[in-house]
């Protein structure tokens, strides 16, 4: 598409040509014009920007760098590809991540203390001195690249393309890695070092990498860390202790257990299968696409195999695997809890499908690897 020489559609011309040829000068006010006309932008120069900026990034330096792949997830978030746009924003992601680890190493080595709080301008000289431009840039930076890898991350075709990818690297050819992704989305009883090998893929790399920032700084980038751990096309076998059944479900793009909680509720308790509360159809609808949030009132406990209780503010990913497959036990709630029913990504599409009920035979199996009913631990 060839941009006109004003608006956003011309700045990113004006931007992309300029970092190219290494021209500061030029470069550095085509930047400040991207910002002053995002918001007026036209669809059409969204769409083809988003891309443009992201096959960029790599050449933009440190310092703006992050504030451009902030305008790159804006664009997703409007309509941009977000499948194009990816390459170049997660590989900034971790370019920032490691950054960051190095910057607490450093930190640590040169006297340690309170990690500096990020503020809007550059770090300071005495940050750099301790720790290296690049360590501290990616500190700096992080919260921006959060911001925009999770616009990206909203989308399931980035969520597979970055575990499709890890697998390629990890020397599967694309067949390969296709068939394995494929066995795992139809149940196959895989061992857990399997299950948990593909999972811990690109998404994984950079939850190790998010983890040691933590370690070292205190602060939790939950967003991104929630993000990277959504599951998608993952069966899910529930036994409902009360009325001695189970079953198996398939959930995808779900970002925190309240939300799993009401869509249990919904194809468990709505579907006729067990008693309890049914949530109404638009707390239903809030959890899948329906934007906004409506008070609802929890209808189980959700219990681990080993008797630990999972929390409504984790994530179906801290369901344990057994048997190759997440097991999840509902028990009746121990006590009365409300919460506003939604999605924790309001820019994600989830879904819980109710595949079937478990034979009493299989049912009777997944429950001989649970403990007994008792008092909850965690």
């Amino acid at each position: 598409m060839i941009f006109s020489k004003a608006g956003f559609g011309g700045a990113v011309a004006d931007f992309e040509a300029a970092v190219v040829a290494q021209d500061a000068k030029r470069s550095g006010k085509a930047f400040i014009r991207l910002q002053e006309t995002f918001g007026r932008a036209k669809e059409t120069e969204l769409f083809a920007g988003g891309p443009r900026l992201a096959a960029v990034l790599e050449q933009v330096p440190p310092s703006p760098r992050a504030v451009v792949a902030v305008l790159v997830g804006a664009c997703v978030e409007r309509g941009a590809d977000a499948e194009r746009c990816a390459p170049g924003v997660l590989a900034g992601l971790r370019a920032a991540l490691e950054g960051a680890v190095a910057f607490g190493e450093a930190w640590a080595a040169t006297g340690g203390g309170a990690f500096p709080v990020p503020d809007d301008g550059e770090p300071g000289e005495e940050i750099v001195e301790r720790t290296g431009f690049e360590a501290a840039v990616g500190w700096w930076t992080l919260s921006q690249w959060e911001m925009a890898a999770v616009a990206l991350l909203n989308h399931r075709a980035v969520r597979a393309g970055l575990d499709g990818a890890a697998a390629v690297r990890a020397g599967l050819d694309e067949e390969a890695a296709g068939a394995r992704l494929d066995e795992r989305a139809a149940g196959a009883r895989l061992d857990d070092a399997t299950v948990r090998g593909q999972a811990d893929s690109g998404r994984g790399e950079l939850l190790r990498l998010l983890t040691a920032v933590a370690q070292a700084s205190g602060q939790e980038l939950r967003c991104l860390s929630y993000a990277l751990q959504v599951l998608d096309d993952e069966p899910l076998v529930v036994l409902h202790r009360p009325s001695a059944t189970g079953y198996l479900l398939r959930l995808s793009g779900i970002g925190d257990n309240f939300q799993l909680h009401t869509l249990l509720a919904d194809a468990l308790i709505g579907g006729g299968h067990v008693a309890g509360r049914a949530p109404s159809p638009q707390e239903v609808a809030v959890c899948r696409e329906t934007p906004g949030q409506v008070e609802t009132a929890g209808s189980f406990e959700l219990v681990a195999p080993d008797g630990d209780r999972l929390w409504n503010e984790g994530t179906p990913a801290d369901i344990p695997v057994v048997d190759g497959v997440r097991l999840l036990v509902l028990d009746e709630p121990s006590y009365a809890r409300s919460w506003p029913a939604g999605r924790f990504f309001p820019g994600m599409r989830g879904d819980l499908i109710l595949e079937r009920a478990l034979e009493p035979g299989e049912t009777e199996r997944w429950f001989a690897r649970v403990s007994p009913a008792g008092e909850l631990t965690g």
